[in-house]
């Protein structure tokens, strides 16, 4: 049977195509089984298909440096543009058939990529929660009673459970970066006009942008490299000139502590403290600002005239197709349409929209800002029992960002996080893409793993030297649970061995924290019979660390009453 990973990316896809492990025929076999096996988690509107897949696939040339994408399966959210396979925006009322695919559609395909499917959305990409649609609630990639994120919650799911290596969504209030952290990806919003939304169905038209999600930073910005580029069609379109990656001269925190919310909040709490205190060791000057200007022009978006874009657009289709539109989604547009949304109204937002604008320019001039992706999360249960107060709560700390002109990439916190995931979100202006990339890319270096040592790496000991060479960090000394024996080990030198058996006991160990960029340096100093697993701790915790194969103890003296080494 063929390997796959669960996660697709592509750098692993490239790998196997270019050793001749792996055809595109064989990854589109490997998607439908899981997208079959996903089917209950409502991720698609238009399901990977054979037929869909093979038609891009069979067009395919000669693997080559001409299609630096070659062969890598994508997903598109449902308000995007697929030529020949209907675009619904989650209303199968207000479906239509392209005759053409979308600008960035085509650009990606044009680069080699296949497309996979049509993902599910928050209906007319109206929602943070992935809950708003008639095709179903969209359940998170790694628990079904918790929420996806939305609008583009059928784009994450579908990475996240290894149906495509990327994905496209939409974001114009947090789309393409709550879902990305729910589901530990990485969403990447492009600056306001840098990819086209020719062929994308429009939420506020002036603040949409086509964003990706993708399981590495590095993923993203290769596929932004192919995506980006200016439309003479697409009246929002923009050039920005190429810079290189380099830190910011400063990063700013918000000054007040965020709000965190949810029945998780202490532990999303503790994960920004975790993030914050990463960040101040980046080697930037980091300064905290008052988050209040950017919360005040997020709530232009919806609580002033704005809306009324969103009512613009799709006024027709919702006034004669009342009963066909999601019931929080229709109230959300005709607000749009209220008589206090006037004109003047409109302008006097847009003027204080303009002072925003200008005083984030002042501010984030050679800087970025970084905030949590959001507070919290619930649950699909929570959401429908109060969907309005959950949604306005999940945006909390995006609305602000296309309406101040800035782009933006949110990181997962952890990760390998799949219990409660927690990211955060490195703002920036339109022009200063390279210094979130290098930002985004500095922290996620420094994420580490909590490694537990019963020997000679313990702190004080002879190879503590062996960890802090690599930028380990001691935590604390406890000690494992109740089921491990301890063997001093026939091996020169002498070394510990560490077996999980019945009839154990509480053995003395150390906690280290090892930067997952040097965990490769360090296990490669690791040799038989030790090995690397999962050890659990007396508080029920379970962390990777040294442990012993089997064999090895038979003529070892067990040492187990010592509990120490």
């Amino acid at each position: 049977m063929k390997f796959f990973p669960k996660k697709l990316s592509l750098k692993w896809i490239n790998q196997a195509y270019d050793n001749n492990e792996l055809t595109p025929y064989e990854l589109v076999d490997e998607i439908l089984k899981r997208a079959e096996e996903n089917k209950d988690k409502n991720i698609w509107i238009v399901a990977p298909s054979r037929e869909l897949m093979e038609k891009y696939i069979s067009k395919l040339p000669p693997r080559s440096e001409d299609k630096p994408l070659w062969g890598i399966p994508f997903a598109i959210k449902d308000n995007i543009d697929l030529e020949g396979v209907p675009t619904t925006a989650a209303c199968s009322e207000y479906s239509y058939m392209p005759k053409k695919s979308a600008f960035v559609v085509q650009k990606l395909i044009d680069a080699g990529a296949f497309p996979v499917g049509k993902t599910n959305l928050d209906q007319f990409a109206t929602g943070l929660v992935g809950t708003r649609s008639p095709y179903g609630e969209v359940h998170n990639a790694y628990d079904d009673k918790m929420i996806s994120g939305g609008s583009s919650s059928g784009s994450a799911v579908s990475v996240a459970l290894g149906m495509a290596a990327f994905s496209l969504g939409t974001d114009t209030a947090g789309s393409g970066r709550v879902p990305a952290m729910l589901n530990t990806l990485v969403g990447f919003k492009p600056s306001l006009g840098a990819w086209s939304t020719s062929g994308v169905v429009p939420a506020c038209a002036s603040l949409d942008c086509v964003t990706v999600f993708a399981n590495s930073l590095e993923d993203t910005e290769t596929v932004n490299q192919y995506a980006k580029g200016y439309d003479t069609e697409c009246v929002w379109s923009k050039e920005y000139e190429d810079k290189g990656k380099k830190l910011p001269e400063k990063i700013y925190l918000p000054l007040e502590e965020p709000a965190f919310f949810g029945d998780n909040a202490d532990v999303h709490k503790a994960k920004w403290y975790s993030a914050t205190e990463r960040i101040k060791k980046l080697g930037v000057k980091v300064e905290y600002i008052d988050y209040k200007m950017f919360y005040d022009a997020a709530l232009i978006l919806y609580d002033g005239a704005y809306v009324a874009e969103r009512w613009a657009d799709l006024k027709e289709f919702v006034s004669e197709n009342e009963d066909k539109v999601f019931p929080v989604t229709k109230k959300i547009l005709q607000s749009g349409g209220t008589e206090e949304k006037t004109a003047a109204r409109l302008f006097e937002d847009l003027h204080m929209l303009q002072y925003y604008r200008h005083k984030a320019k002042e501010i984030l001039k050679n800087a970025v800002m970084v905030m949590p992706t959001a507070g919290g999360t619930f649950t699909r249960e929570q959401v429908r029992e109060d969907p309005v107060k959950t949604n306005s709560l999940m945006g909390l700390y995006t609305n602000h960002c296309n309406l101040l002109d800035l782009m933006a990439v949110a990181v997962p916190e952890n990760t390998q996080d799949k219990n409660l995931p927690f990211g955060i979100t490195i703002f920036g202006l339109a022009d200063s893409t390279n210094l979130v990339l290098q930002t985004a890319e500095s922290f996620l270096k420094t994420e580490s793993i909590d490694f537990a040592v019963c020997g000679l790496h313990k702190k004080g000991y002879a190879l503590e030297s062996q960890l802090t060479e690599l930028g380990a960090e001691y935590i604390e000394s406890t000690a494992t649970a109740k089921e491990y024996k301890l063997y001093k080990l026939n091996t020169n030198p002498i070394k510990p061995g560490l077996v999980r058996a019945e009839n154990g006991e509480n053995i003395n160990i150390d906690i280290f924290k090892i930067p997952v960029s040097k965990l490769g340096s360090f296990m490669s100093n690791i040799s038989t019979p030790l090995s690397i697993g999962n050890v659990e701790l007396i508080d029920g915790r379970r962390v990777k660390g040294f442990l012993c194969e089997e064999y090895a103890v038979k003529d070892a003296e067990d040492i187990t009453s010592k509990k120490s080494f």
